[in-house]
Order: C-alpha cells, then sequence, then structure tokens
C-alpha cells in the first residue's frame, strides 16, 4: 500500500521538475532565438513561439493524464 505523505507529494515534485527545466529553457531562449535568427528571422520565430508553447503543452498533458487517472 502506497504512503498517502507520498501521494501528495509527487504531484508537486513533477510540477517543480517541469519548472525548473522550463525556467532553463526560458532563460537560454533569448540566445537561442538570437543565434537561429542570424541564419533565418522567420525561422527564429517559430522555434521561440514553439519553446513557449510547449512549456504550456507539459502543462496541458499533464493535467489530462491526471483527469484520466482521477487524481
Amino acid at each position: 500500500m502506497a504512503d498517502p505523505k507520498s501521494d501528495r507529494r509527487s504531484p508537486a515534485i513533477a510540477a517543480a521538475i517541469i519548472l525548473v527545466c522550463a525556467g532553463v529553457v526560458i532563460y537560454f531562449l533569448p540566445a537561442v532565438v538570437l543565434w537561429i535568427g542570424n541564419y533565418s528571422p522567420v525561422l527564429a520565430i517559430i522555434v521561440g513561439v514553439c519553446l513557449l508553447m510547449a512549456f504550456f503543452g507539459v502543462f496541458w498533458l499533464r493535467a489530462r493524464y491526471q483527469r484520466r487517472r482521477g487524481v
């Protein structure tokens, strides 16, 4: 049988890991976009938008997974 405390902490730990990873990506986003912009400004915009949308996409997918599990 699972420990009730670990059941409550698990989503918080997962959210913290996601936020830290997203923070690192967002920290380096301007440098990456500027570097790609040297080759193609349109591609830089596409990469920037995709990286920002991935942040919200991860939380959306996680919410769907939790709803399906009944958490």
